[in-house]
């Protein structure tokens, strides 16, 4: 027997048994923890019940409203209570923490009392639980609703009413509260992390400012008298009398490249287009966006669906009368539709908060491209018409013939071939377009615009914005500049730059109507192009 307890001792068994032991016990104390902090914390999510009684503790009794939170077992002799001066009896008594909320009108939100001084103890259904997001919880009865201080329609004494009232003005209150709390925890957190990091951009550019005003230079001028001028205000320096042929050649075209990459300055009698060129070339991109897809449908419906009568026949003619429309009547026609009517109504349903001033009801870059696609939708409307009438009947017919429907064969066989048409009426519409200044003046072009419609700032492309123009930008310098002789030869310069633009417009037109000649050439009967 000794033997077999020492032999059992020696195994290490009983340390086995201890540790097995003392494991089994810090796993309970671990689930009891558990088990625990789940019941005290996740019952705290749970609604109780609320009661209502009389509490006769107080003289004359009062009226007890909220929820029972916790309980104890104390000695009689540490409460001092007694009713109608009697004194409590017993050696220990039972008391309830009785959560009252209302804090910020009692200014307790706890307090012990004794079950058995509670009287008339009921749970009226009609008792309401309020969670605030200040002072805690609310206990009270609904009987009415305001609204900016006046009563809503329900009856006070319909409580039904009243509470659905209630819990649809809840509804919307969680709604303006998640867009308030949207708009200060991405839009204005983001505005304050910008705003921080102007104010730091802010110190720089005024160090910036300090050091570039260092230095100055003394230049002697006709008649002896010297002049001070600061270097930051010198675009470049150079003395054309001593340059050779190389340095005169990097001079002109360091300040060709300025001409058409920097912005203008000396009221736009000096430096570059680049707004200018910008703003034309996304009007002219936007534009052609617009009026490619109306035009050629439009032309499509006219040639191949429209029935032949008289009521399509004068269809073609109206085509036909507004390409001819002065283009100042389409300026008058997009500032009264597009902008007072179409942009007015999307600030009123949109950009509300910003009225009066306007964001889409004013000038802009979608604007001028709406009102330069209807003026030149004529062209392109006529252009893929004339292209459409001239491929021979007998391909529409052989591709109908071998299964085809008319829709397959208008997409696989009719637009291909009229493909040359097509780009012709858009290289003639982008050719007009970017040439048209009256229309845009009403419209959104303007003198100086630098910021450019498309940048690094969401939504990126900015079609309120204003923008310039290179017709308008020569217009504004032969007749509004205020020192003309100076502004005459940027004047040539942009006239010549808006030139070659249509000019190269026009040649890429030729090229790829011609490539797509080449592709179709054994289609070519001769008798469209």
């Amino acid at each position: 027997m000794n033997g077999g307890i020492s032999g059992w001792y020696r195994s290490g068994a009983p340390w086995i048994w201890l540790n097995a032991a003392a494991v089994a016990a810090c796993l309970a104390m671990v689930f009891g923890l558990l088990l625990l902090l789940g019941a005290r914390g996740l019952g705290h999510f749970w609604p109780k019940p609320v009661l209502q009684a009389n509490y006769l503790a107080m003289d004359p009794p009062v009226t007890v409203i909220g929820e029972i939170a916790d309980s104890e077992t104390v000695d009689a002799g540490q409460l001092q209570f007694s009713v109608a001066g009697a004194p409590l009896s017993g050696d220990r008594i039972e008391r309830q923490l009785l959560k009252l909320g209302n804090r910020d009108i009692t200014g307790n939100d706890f307090a012990w009392i004794l079950p058995s001084l509670l009287d008339e103890v009921e749970y009226p259904e009609r008792l309401v639980t309020l969670e605030r997001r200040e002072w805690g919880n609310f206990y009270g009865f609904l009987s009415g609703i305001l609204q900016n201080g006046e009563p809503v329609a329900a009856p006070p004494e319909d409580a039904g009413a009243l509470w659905s009232e209630l819990q649809q003005r809840l509804d919307r209150a969680r709604q303006l509260r998640d867009e308030i709390e949207q708009i200060e925890r991405s839009i204005i957190a983001d505005i304050n992390f910008g705003m921080e990091g102007l104010r730091l951009q802010e110190m720089r550019l005024l160090e910036l400012n300090r050091q570039i005003q260092r230095d100055s230079a003394i230049f002697r001028v006709a008649g002896g008298a010297e002049v001070e001028l600061p270097v930051a205000d010198i675009v470049r320096a150079y003395r054309p009398n001593a340059m050779s042929r190389f340095e005169a050649m990097e001079t002109y075209l360091a300040r060709l490249f300025e001409f058409l990459t920097d912005d203008p300055r000396e009221s736009n009698t000096e430096g570059g287009l680049l707004p200018a060129i910008y703003g034309t070339a996304m009007m002219v991109l936007l534009m052609s966006v617009l009026v490619t897809p109306l035009g050629v449908v439009a032309a499509v419906y006219l040639s191949e669906y429209a029935p032949k009568g008289w009521l399509t026949h004068v269809i073609r003619i109206s085509v036909n009368n507004l390409a001819g429309v002065p283009s100042i009547v389409y300026g008058m026609f997009g500032l009264g539709f597009f902008i007072y009517l179409a942009g007015g109504e999307i600030d009123r349903l949109f950009y509300s908060e910003s009225l009066p001033a306007p964001t889409f009801g004013t000038p802009g870059l979608l604007w001028a491209s709406l009102t330069l696609a209807l003026l030149t939708l004529p062209v392109v409307i006529v252009a893929t018409e004339e292209g459409l009438a001239n491929i021979p009947a007998s391909l529409r017919e052989g591709s109908l013939a071998l299964g085809a429907t008319k829709f397959e064969t208008l997409w696989r066989v009719i637009l291909p071939l009229a493909r040359p048409s097509m780009l012709t009426g858009l290289i003639l519409a982008v050719a007009r377009a970017a040439g048209e200044v009256a229309p845009l003046m009403l419209v959104g072009v303007v003198k100086l615009a630098p910021a450019l419609p498309l940048d690094t700032e969401f939504p990126y492309l900015h079609l309120e914005q204003q923008f310039m123009h290179l017709g308008y930008y020569v217009y504004d310098l032969a007749t509004q500049s205020p020192n003309v002789e100076a502004a005459m030869p940027q004047a040539f310069a942009a006239a010549f730059l808006l030139v070659a633009v249509v000019a190269a417009l026009n040649l890429s037109a030729v090229i790829m109507r011609g490539r797509l000649r080449e592709r179709y050439k054994a289609l070519d009967t001769g008798s469209w192009s």
